[in-house]
């Protein structure tokens, strides 16, 4: 979402297009970021990027002015209930970094008829990556064929015709080339990395338990 818009005045004389700035951590505009539970990131942002605005809102005589006007007990079950829910976000945050550092990437080098390989690339969803924007990174990358397929547990992955497991796993771990942590974040570790082979059976190979099952 773009963070000004816009917006046409209602004055009298012609039409001058005024600017309405929105923040990119809750979407609204500043003056309503207090009333959310992500206040001290949307402050943060607002401070960083468009710094009078900060003042405007933040500073110490305009958080005196909104005070002004609240009693005591109204300030202090302000103040519960914006330290409540940024309780609440900050226990979601950290779940869903314990999530991130447990998940695992599956790098498999499939291997087809007469030698011919391709590399499946399973488990980026647990990094909020974006599927095809990696697609196409391998893509460009290899001179190859990378599609978005569908497993058959449902999840999807990316599939890359040829053998390329080694390559694949040293673009994921890259912390330098930005065009590559853009898309892939640049903070996977190699332990959320597994190499893998999948080895097509040969022809006459019994099935494990078959023998001596007459």
């Amino acid at each position: 979402m773009s963070a000004e818009a816009p917006v046409a005045s209602t004055s009298s004389g012609p039409a001058v297009p005024k600017t309405v700035i929105y923040c990119q951590v809750c979407s609204y505009p500043p003056e309503y970021c207090e009333f959310n539970s992500k206040k001290a990131k949307c402050e943060t942002w607002l401070k960083e990027n468009h710094p009078t605005l900060h003042a405007k809102y933040y500073s110490e005589s305009a958080l005196e002015d909104k005070l002004a006007n609240l009693t005591v007990e109204q300030r202090e079950a302000l103040d519960k209930d914006l330290a409540k829910r940024e309780k609440k976000e900050e226990q979601k945050a950290e779940k869903e970094k314990a999530k991130i550092a447990a998940a695992k990437i599956v790098v498999k080098r499939i291997e087809r008829n007469k030698k011919k390989y391709v590399t499946s690339v399973h488990g980026l969803h647990h990094f909020n990556i974006d599927l095809k924007k990696a697609a196409k990174l391998f893509a460009n990358k290899f001179g190859a064929g990378a599609t978005v397929s569908k497993t058959a547990q449902g999840d999807e992955e990316i599939l890359i015709q040829g053998d390329v497991s080694v390559d694949v796993e040293e673009m994921l771990l890259d912390q330098e080339d930005k065009k590559l942590v853009a898309v892939f974040g640049g903070n996977i570790t190699d332990k959320q990395i597994s190499l893998v082979e999948d080895k097509p059976k040969k022809k006459g190979q019994a099935a494990p338990g078959a023998e001596g099952a007459e």
